[in-house]
């Protein structure tokens, strides 16, 4: 396993700028500006696609990716691991492509047309790129099932940006119970899962985008990504109660009794996002940089002023290593707002505990992280299952939580250690993410929420505006 460019990593801010700078001049020198070219079809844009030093604007219109195109074979190459079919390759270097106007409409029919692969609307693998401003639309219905998988957009190489696309993803299967019957290996409902915008790379930035997400899938992920940059997108999924699916009188949750993948039945009192998470990193993955391949996770992520609503989560990045930064985020009517793992730093963010808590630690050997959050009033009416305003494990944090006495609902606690309450949680099922301990970090309520305690707490030290049950050992806690 290699980690690329390593002479670059981990430098501090004045040196990263000088960095920076230096390749803004090197990709001047080696790819020399050049009158743009105008494209007016999918087919004239194609030829451009791995091309170094182009600046290509399309013409305003709709454009579509048949089930046609893909019988004549006018789109589909294999992707560098031969394991998805790629409909738009951009495999140059230094180029811009403005996409002003265009909606590319892509329709859902081709997920089955390539086999047991998945298929990759959109994937960048080239390096110091620029897209701008496409709108993607999955045409067809939340219920086209792929083959083996889908994805919309994906990028590799480095230094690459994209930029403004608008994203309308739909066609997966199951749709319609988030991760109730299975989202890996297992499963009690097989499914074809469909994921929005993958970054991997090498200082890849996403940045104000938008993703309209009807898929069970993630809508935005990490996989190999080192420092990448996730700034200004906004995120929407879709969000149902546990009642209204065991209400069902036909589908595959029926057939099956409703027997989740966690081994009991789903419980009622819950409600579960359609998707996966709105942000999240993985400590696993392969990309391709300049030629080579890397076997990695993620490293230093920076989340930056992102919008995440009726996701299972707003922004997790506990399984990624090196700085953690997450700045300026909102999380509304998620499951869960946010999770760091060990280390890292939430500044100036906000979430509500409509459906779930605003922050939710991951593992118990969870260290050091620095939260400050504060709780909005709920928009939707609360279907909280857990109880949670916040759960609270690990050692050695900083947290603080903020709010008005208009976003407090009744019946919900800020929890340290202990149970979670978490549906995927119940009647013992995967230990090692429930009952934490909790010791050794300082909690500043601001909230008139009440705080407990439990008995898996020692030496917290708390200071409460609201009511402060203490049932563990040690603690230090101060009213305010």
């Amino acid at each position: 396993m290699k980690v690329p460019f390593e002479r670059n990593q981990g430098l501090g801010i004045i040196r990263k700028i000088g960095l920076y700078t230096m390749a803004a001049f090197a990709v001047a020198w080696a790819f020399p500006a050049t009158a743009a070219v105008k494209v007016e079809s999918l087919e004239e844009l194609l030829p451009y696609l791995d091309d170094d030093g182009v600046e290509v604007v399309m013409a305003p219109g709709t454009y579509r990716i048949s089930t046609k195109d893909i019988k004549k074979k006018r789109f589909g190459v294999l992707d560098f691991e031969k394991r998805a079919y790629i409909l738009l390759p951009f495999e140059g270097n230094g180029s811009t492509y403005d996409f002003t106007g265009v909606t590319l409409e892509v329709e859902t029919g081709i997920f089955k047309m390539f086999g047991n692969k998945r298929v990759h609307e959109l994937v960048v693998t080239g390096s110091e790129n620029v897209l701008k401003n496409l709108t993607m639309v999955d045409v067809g219905s939340v219920y086209d099932r792929p083959n083996k998988g889908a994805l919309n957009v994906c990028m590799d190489g480095r230094d690459n940006r994209i930029e403004g696309f608008h994203i309308s993803s739909k066609g997966s299967y199951p749709y319609g119970y988030g991760d109730a019957f299975g989202k890996g290996g297992n499963s009690t409902i097989p499914h074809a899962k469909h994921s929005s915008f993958l970054v991997r790379g090498l200082r890849n930035h996403a940045k104000n985008c938008t993703i309209i997400h009807r898929t069970y899938g993630h809508a935005i992920f990490m996989q190999a990504a080192s420092y990448p940059t996730i700034e200004g997108c906004y995120v929407e999924g879709e969000v149902r109660k546990t009642d209204d699916m065991l209400a069902e009188t036909s589908g595959p949750a029926y057939d099956i009794d409703f027997m989740t993948v966690w081994g009991y039945r789903l419980p009622p009192g819950y409600m579960l996002s359609l998707g996966e998470a709105g942000i999240r990193a993985y400590d696993g993955g392969t990309t391709i940089v300049d030629g080579e391949i890397f076997k990695r996770g993620t490293d230093n992520p920076t989340i930056l002023n992102c919008t995440v609503k009726f996701m299972r989560t707003g922004v997790t990045i506990a399984h990624a290593t090196g700085r953690k930064y997450v700045e300026g985020c909102v999380a509304i009517a998620c499951e869960n707002g946010f999770s760091l793992g060990t280390g890292g730093e939430v500044v100036d963010c906000s979430a509500d505990c409509a459906y779930g808590p605003v922050y939710a630690s991951t593992y118990e050997r969870d260290k050091a992280y620095d939260a400050d959050i504060t709780i909005l009033p709920a928009t939707v009416p609360y279907y909280n299952g857990s109880k949670s305003v916040a759960y609270i494990g690990g050692s050695g944090h900083t947290i603080t939580l903020r709010g008005a006495a208009e976003a407090v609902e009744q019946g919900l606690a800020i929890k340290v250690g202990g149970d979670k309450g978490n549906i995927r949680l119940l009647n013992g099922n995967l230990p090692n993410q429930n009952n934490f301990k909790a010791s050794d970090f300082e909690l500043n309520n601001q909230t008139e929420y009440p705080v407990l305690l439990t008995e898996k707490s020692s030496g917290v030290t708390v200071r409460s505006k609201g009511e402060v049950q203490d049932l563990g050992v040690g603690n230090t806690v101060v009213r305010d």
